[in-house]
């Protein structure tokens, strides 16, 4: 089993001793949050939901413009991290967005940020694009400013992610935040090819298999399993490439984000309360087996994000879209200290 950390966790069987017990119970492999460890290029750092490790081991995410939408705002929101000193290295992605939320870099180190939200002049918005990481539109989905539920518009795309192969696969229907997205948009996963040809899609809104509550975030598995962030119906759905429901999780806490390196699944859960996730359940990073479908680590966060990626020295980052907004750097504990917490 491949792991970022060289010591065993403790594997609880959450299902017969219940999520608070089990929450309170696993020890904590990183140190306390160290909540808006980033520093912003100016002003104060914007909503975030997305925060991705490229392929060379950089760490890129999103400002939303020192505020919760870039409609009107000059600033670049798409930043790649200095992790030494939690500064930008480079941002880019000025006056192209308005509600930048999802966040993937892909094998090449290109960057894709989904567009949720629509311009008050309605020239910009609910689209895909891919970046150069210099900060070239090399290609777009969808088509600005107008919302559909065909196969050429979006509603409200959520996330984006690329197989291998170069396929693309996008969440559409985010849940209502006014004013930015509407009520009553339907919940569906899209995939097209590395051209951006439509291939299909699956889903609808509702919360039986393959259907959906505000799909939030995807994450591809070593096998090329796809995970759906099904947050409001406080599980992880999996699928094959095609659409083929395989299994759901629900270990996981409510998913916002996902990162996944070999065999270790790492999902944040940024809304977990008694009203929308009975049964004492906290906001926080679950982190656990793939092969055995284990949550086995829990660092507690009540301020925990929308988007979490793990650097390459084995600390963690969170992506926080509500007050205080910015990015979380969670640092790895050595065993010895973990096993005392």
């Amino acid at each position: 089993m491949k792991s970022v950390f060289a010591f065993a966790f403790v594997c609880l069987p959450l299902a017969s001793i219940g999520a608070a017990l089990a929450q309170d119970a696993i020890p904590s492999p990183y140190a306390a949050p160290q909540h808006q460890w980033a520093s912003p290029s100016s002003g104060a750092w914007g909503s975030t939901a997305g925060i991705e490790r490229g392929p060379h081991g950089e760490i890129w995410a999103i400002d939303r413009c020192g505020a919760n939408s870039c409609d009107g705002s000059d600033h670049a929101p798409i930043v790649q991290l200095d992790l030494a000193t939690g500064k930008p290295i480079r941002s880019i992605g000025a006056g192209l967005f308005v509600f930048p939320h999802g966040l993937h870099v892909d094998r090449h180190g290109n960057v894709w940020v989904t567009d949720g939200a629509i311009s008050k002049d309605g020239s910009k918005g609910l689209q895909v694009t891919q970046l150069s990481p210099d900060g070239k539109v090399l290609m777009q989905l969808g088509v600005a400013g107008q919302r559909g539920n065909d196969e050429t518009h979006f509603q409200s795309p959520s996330d984006v992610i690329t197989a291998p192969n170069g396929d693309i696969f996008v969440t559409d229907g985010h849940a209502p935040i006014q004013p930015f997205i509407p009520a009553n948009l339907n919940m569906r996963v899209m995939k097209f090819d590395s051209h951006g040809k439509f291939i299909t899609q699956w889903g609808k809104a509702g919360t039986r298999y393959s259907e959906f509550n505000n799909p939030h975030a995807l994450g591809l598995d070593s096998k090329g399993r796809l995970y759906v962030a099904d947050r409001g119906n406080n599980r992880i759905q999996i699928f094959d490439q095609n659409g083929k429901f395989t299994t759901e999780w629900k270990q996981f806490g409510r998913p916002s984000g996902f990162y996944i390196t070999g065999d270790r699944l790492y999902a944040i859960d940024a809304d977990s309360v008694e009203a929308n996730h009975p049964g004492g359940w906290k906001k926080g990073v679950w982190i656990g087996s793939i092969s055995e479908a284990k949550a086995e680590a829990f660092v507690p966060d009540e301020q925990a994000g929308e988007g979490v990626v793990v650097a390459p020295d084995g600390n963690m980052y969170g992506a926080v879209n509500v007050v205080p907004r910015g990015i979380t750097k969670y640092q790895k504990q050595s065993a010895s200290k973990e096993k005392r917490s």
